[in-house]
């Protein structure tokens, strides 16, 4: 990347973390002295002072709920200082994929900044253990919808404004340079155009292609899949010249096939490439030859596609992107080598001000085989950045410059070690996704380890789990754990049957075994959805205002996610219930 020293940004985040304490009070102070004005501030009697101590006395730690009534103001127009001094600029929205519709956040330019600091740090370390030159990347990157809100501010995702500010633009055209698609793909309307478009153009730059990568695993996964099933329009149209006329949008059309030339070699390379493959194993360095690493966000949701996209980079290094959400950046992985499952990222300590809730699991039974619970945690008291212990497990507090304070994030991490005397982090589960009917209680990771301990048993039959999720069915008396499952091909019924006794077997949660044997809990149901049933999902969300690149599956679908349930409920072929219990 031209006029990018990557050694003086390491520099630069060896310093910030050498004494993280005292920078995590200066930024503390640094966001109270610039929104002292703020109406939420003064509800609580904080009186401007700006010390820690006094911050944790008076302002109490929330959840979005709390804070909801608040930004909604905002988005209605209210510009007095309502939780920051300066007026929020626009509105960003979550993925909604957990609640079942996108969350509100302020959004502002300090979001920006850190964006930039992050992708920076990262980029510094990744390019020190594998550089790359003046390249081209080929990136899955998507813009959403934007609508505008009562009072006039757009909302959109937290992506597509960082991608449209003219800040950002600027500081970080040498990076947009290097993508392999122009900007009409990335804001394109239609997200099946944009993503033919980004594989054609990723393509016609084979050679020249370093870094492969997306916001998250999935939508690498997504593409991939995608090309198998296009990959001979792709070279019809590199042969030709002449781009598709599935590509519809007026100003995407204009722009790619400003790129594209008749090429006869290329579009005969790739067919020979494609047609020698064995079931796509190694697809991408087979075509792109120069590609370092596989890039994007692989932990939490994500890990359930490691397989998947492991089995189409071949021997290419997969490679985590950084920790953040909806509200903001956390920390950057400065450990590139690491595989994504045991990922971890470096707190940056002037993003924000952070508060980490010790979970302290309880003495208690453990299950069968010896294993005690992962979730049944004890609350303390917050602790600051520097006060954390490497080994044990916390919830992740938040204090930043677009509003939110003493915001709990809902994610559990594990403090894995230190940089210099910041915490890097490796992120466990979200705490509110969670199979939970007596005393039971799953996470996202208990039911990813049960789908792959059932999966082991369809990949005998050369058969594969393409997505999953799950749903506590209290419709009955006694209720129970239902398990959709998308295959990539039918299985026989006597396999599936084996599928859903390994499932309710695989959850080892003390709270679970012992009101399975019990009878408190009703045999965990295996429903089976036919191909494309999960695309529904992504696409009702996208029509929510959702772009694909932030796209997460979700893993446990509660009542008041109506309309994906419905999805999920109306395209069943085939239920199983356990029997593992009752053997």
């Amino acid at each position: 990347m031209r006029g990018f020293s990557h050694a003086s940004v390491i520099n630069e985040f060896e310093a910030l973390t050498k004494d993280a304490g005292r920078l995590q009070r200066e930024t503390l102070r640094e966001i109270l002295e610039q929104n002292g004005e703020a109406e939420y501030l003064h509800n609580f009697d904080l009186g401007g002072r700006t010390d820690p101590d006094s911050f944790k006395a008076c302002i109490p730690l929330v959840t979005h709920s709390d804070l909801e009534p608040y930004i909604q103001r905002i988005a209605d127009g209210d510009t007095s200082p309502v939780l920051t001094g300066k007026p929020i600029t626009s509105i960003s929205l979550s993925s909604g994929t957990t609640q079942g519709k996108p969350k509100l956040l302020p959004f502002n330019d300090a979001l920006i900044h850190s964006t930039m600091q992050i992708y920076r740090t990262s980029f510094a370390f990744r390019n020190r253990e594998y550089p790359i030159g003046n390249g081209k990347a080929l990136q899955f990157i998507y813009s959403s919808k934007q609508a505008k809100t009562k009072g006039g501010l757009t909302a959109t995702t937290a992506t597509t404004n960082v991608y449209r500010s003219e800040q950002f633009k600027h500081t970080m055209k040498d990076i947009r340079s290097q993508c392999c698609s122009p900007d009409e793909v990335i804001f394109g309307p239609d997200f099946q155009q944009s993503l033919y478009c980004h594989l054609l153009c990723g393509l016609i730059y084979s050679d020249e292609v370093q870094i492969v990568s997306s916001t998250f695993a999935h939508s690498l996964v997504h593409a991939f899949r995608t090309f198998e099933q296009a990959w001979e329009e792709l070279c019809t149209d590199i042969r030709e010249g002449v781009l598709s006329s599935r590509i519809t949008v007026p100003s995407m059309r204009a722009a790619v096939s400003k790129l594209l030339n008749p090429n006869p070699g290329l579009a005969d390379s790739i067919h020979n490439k494609c047609s020698r493959l064995s079931n796509w194993y190694g697809v991408i360095p087979a075509l792109w030859p120069n590609a370092k690493y596989v890039y994007g966000i692989m932990t939490g949701s994500m890990e359930p596609y490691l397989n998947k996209l492991r089995h189409y980079a071949g021997s290419l290094p997969l490679m985590s992107a950084d920790y953040g959400s909806s509200e903001g950046w956390i920390g950057a992985n400065v450990n590139p080598s690491l595989p994504p499952e045991m990922a971890t990222f470096a707190v940056l300590p002037n993003l924000g001000y952070y508060e980490f809730i010790p979970l302290e699991k309880p003495e208690g039974p453990e299950t069968e085989n010896g294993t005690a619970s992962t979730i049944h945690y004890v609350e303390a008291e917050p602790e600051g950045l520097t006060e954390v212990e490497v080994g044990k497990q916390y919830e992740v507090v938040v204090t930043n410059f677009t509003g939110l304070y003493r915001y709990r994030l809902g994610d559990i991490v594990r403090i894995a070690g230190f940089r210099n005397s910041t915490p890097e982090l490796q992120f466990v589960c979200r705490r509110s996704l969670m199979l939970s009917i007596n005393i039971d209680k799953n996470t996202e990771k208990d039911l990813q380890l049960a789908v792959e301990a059932a999966a082991k048993l369809l990949a005998e039959e050369n058969l594969e789990v393409v997505d999953f999720t799950s749903h506590v069915d209290t419709s009955t008396e006694t209720g129970h754990y239902v398990v959709f499952w998308e295959l990539s091909s039918d299985a026989a019924e006597e396999v599936l049957r084996s599928c859903c006794n390994c499932l309710d077997l695989s959850f080892v949660d003390a709270g679970y075994v012992g009101s399975r044997k019990a009878g408190a809990i009703g045999a965990l149901e295996l429903r089976v959805v036919p191909r494309g049933t999960f695309q529904k999902i992504s696409d009702h969300y996208i029509r929510l205002g959702g772009a694909m690149s932030q796209f997460k599956t979700p893993r446990c679908v509660g009542l008041s996610n109506t309309e994906v349930l419905q999805i999920l409920c109306r395209n069943v072929t085939a239920s199983y219930f356990s029997t593992a219990y009752s053997m």
